[in-house]
């Protein structure tokens, strides 16, 4: 029997496949986890650190609680993105830096179980990391981290975590070289994540300011995610909810149909 080359569809779900090429994702950033996991969960306790002493001085309140418990899950869900992005924007692109995109493109996987072992490998990273920083805050003195709506937090998580997995997708498809990809961390992800609302409400903005930062995914994101914990919000959280939840399909049907062309894979 044939087996189905890269671009064929395939009859039903490859799922053994679809485990083994997730299972070899996780364990990938696994081997390095103090750099993939441990660390960016201490650089989150950090903005922690110094922001709450910086600006949580006073008994400032955001949203009618401490600064700090206003801080803290932004500070997670910021993390959570941050290194979906990191871990789905490598995979593909050190197969093509280092000659080995073959071992993605040969077996019998279809488009869809690529993509989606891909997304899943870097959603799992995301909310490793937003654990191991829930865990260090839960311990960390003045803080609460008690989630009100855990549900809540949970999907708000997960759909932020998924489009910047895509949206890391895309960039390892495009991107030639490492500088490509960090190029877009530093100009497009950075941005966005610091400038979505993590370090303040929005209703401190001036009008302007405001509507540019609803144009803003991340600003959905981490208001959701900050109302499973505080049980109110600066947003809508349906609408978020559902912006996300349609940025999320649109984004990939259009990973889908790159990856079917093979857009700079096997071209």
């Amino acid at each position: 029997m044939q087996l189905p080359v890269f671009g064929q569809a395939t009859m039903g779900v490859n799922w053994i496949g679809l485990r083994t090429l997730y299972m070899k994702e996780v364990r990938r950033f696994m081997k390095v986890q103090l750099q993939t996991v441990w660390g960016p969960a201490l650089t989150t306790l950090l903005f922690l650190a110094i922001f709450s002493l910086a600006l949580g001085r006073g008994n400032r309140t955001e949203l009618g609680v401490a600064f700090a418990d206003f801080l803290a899950p932004g500070l997670i869900v910021m993390g959570m993105v941050q290194n979906s992005f990191a871990n789905s924007s490598f995979s593909l692109l050190v197969g093509k830096v280092q000659g080995t995109i073959v071992d993605y493109l040969m077996p019998p996987l279809s488009n869809g179980e690529l993509m989606a072992a891909m997304v899943g490998a870097a959603v799992t990273r995301a909310f490793m990391v937003g654990g191991a920083v829930w865990i260090a805050m839960a311990l960390w003195p003045g803080v609460s981290v008690m989630p009100k709506a855990l549900p809540i937090a949970l999907l708000f998580g997960f759909l932020g975590s998924a489009l910047v997995a895509l949206f890391g997708i895309l960039t390892s498809i495009w991107a030639e070289k490492f500088d490509h990809a960090a190029a877009v961390t530093n100009f497009i992800i950075a941005p966005l994540a610091l400038l979505s609302g993590t370090f303040y409400a929005i209703d401190r903005l001036s009008p302007t300011f405001q509507t540019i930062s609803h144009a803003n995914p991340f600003f959905y994101i981490i208001s959701g995610f900050r109302y499973g914990f505080l049980g109110h919000s600066d947003s809508n959280i349906w609408l978020g909810m559902s912006v996300l939840a349609l940025l999320n399909l649109v984004l990939a049907f259009i990973v889908y149909r790159v990856l079917c062309s093979g857009w700079k894979l096997r071209n």
